[in-house]
């Protein structure tokens, strides 16, 4: 729960070419398991690494990375979802409290969570500049949980909503400068879609898996289907589409680790792995025919689940926006 963080704050010491490794092993087994733990150790866990005080670090990072207490983090709203930038939900400072309103939607862990890292607007007009990060325990007065989503997959993790109804945050909660939560945001999730590009890849992985067992047994016509060519193929692709999709994953980790600047590398580690887990997904159920479509058999499991890896974290079409701005700018 504390990958990679330092020992000194109850982390493991690890890095990110590790973390992308634990990721994926969970998730060949169960994407909700992966997709929990990402999002405790790369967003809200990170954000407070990145951005927080010594002070913040030790009351908040330390409870997180030992496991003590779960994190989530509240980006995206009814009416902000790509565009984060739209945030409504606001944080008025009321003398030494800020006095935080509105309502968060999609948010991992949100209803298990000891701690939640949520953007809010401290000066509207500032526009993305305006807006800010803050540090919520559960428990506070004005913290409440709407309701929990029920997900095409990932059903095994919590998704669910977070509204704030004038409630009162301490000053020192603020998480960084303010009117940096949205930049600090970007930093962020350039971390965190490489953990969704490892979740991508442990789920094609594990119904990749699943599918040349499945082949080897299953026999018609008098001989196991992994005999024909058809078959064959299909498999020969999809393990050609998660080793790339490991690679892009390893390189991205590999610029974390080295503090190199990654946005443009984690962007395409997470649209090319997401995009292939999901085709890997789908030819695994394929080849399973009937039964694949059986929940008796796991490929059906990792078809539903592995479309998140396409929406959450910023969707494919964003990811190839970021990509596309970093090659031509900002033109």
């Amino acid at each position: 729960m504390g990958v990679t963080f330092p020992p000194e704050y109850g982390g493991a010491g690890l890095g990110y070419v590790d973390y992308t490794i634990i990721i994926e092993e969970l998730a060949r087994v169960d994407g909700s398991v992966g997709l929990l733990v990402a999002a405790h150790n790369s967003l809200c866990a990170n954000h407070v690494f990145l951005a927080g005080t010594e002070e913040q670090k030790k009351k908040y990072l330390i409870p997180l990375a030992r496991g003590e207490k779960l994190g989530c983090w509240s980006l995206t709203e009814p009416d902000a979802g790509s565009d984060a930038g739209g945030t409504r939900t606001t944080a008025e400072l009321h003398g030494n409290d800020w006095a935080l309103n509105g309502s968060k939607t999609f948010t991992t862990n949100s209803h298990y969570a000891g701690i939640c890292v949520a953007m809010a607007v401290t000066d509207r007009s500032r526009g993305k500049h305006g807006i800010s990060a803050f540090i919520i325990e559960s428990g506070t007065p004005g913290f409440r949980l709407g309701k929990k989503e029920s997900k095409l997959g990932m059903r095994a993790s919590d998704t669910g909503e977070v509204i704030f109804e004038n409630c009162r945050v301490p000053l020192g909660n603020c998480l960084g400068e303010i009117g940096h939560g949205f930049i600090d945001s970007l930093t962020v999730l350039d971390r965190g879609r490489i953990s969704i590009a490892a979740l991508a890849v442990g789920m094609a992985q594990g119904a990749f898996e699943a599918a040349i067992e499945y082949a080897r047994q299953r026999e018609q016509f008098g001989q196991p289907i992994a005999r024909f060519q058809a078959i064959r193929f299909k498999l020969a692709d999809m393990a050609t589409e998660i080793e790339a999709s490991r690679l892009l994953t390893r390189r991205a980790a590999a610029l974390a680790d080295l503090g190199l600047p990654l946005t443009r590398e984690s962007a395409m580690a997470k649209l090319f792995a997401g995009e292939a887990a999901v085709r890997v997904a789908n030819e695994a159920v394929q080849i399973h025919g009937g039964y694949g479509f059986i929940r008796e058999y796991p490929v059906e499991k990792y078809y539903r689940d592995v479309k998140l890896c396409t929406i959450g974290e910023g969707t494919s079409e964003i990811q190839r926006l970021v990509i596309a701005r970093e090659l031509l700018g900002h033109d």
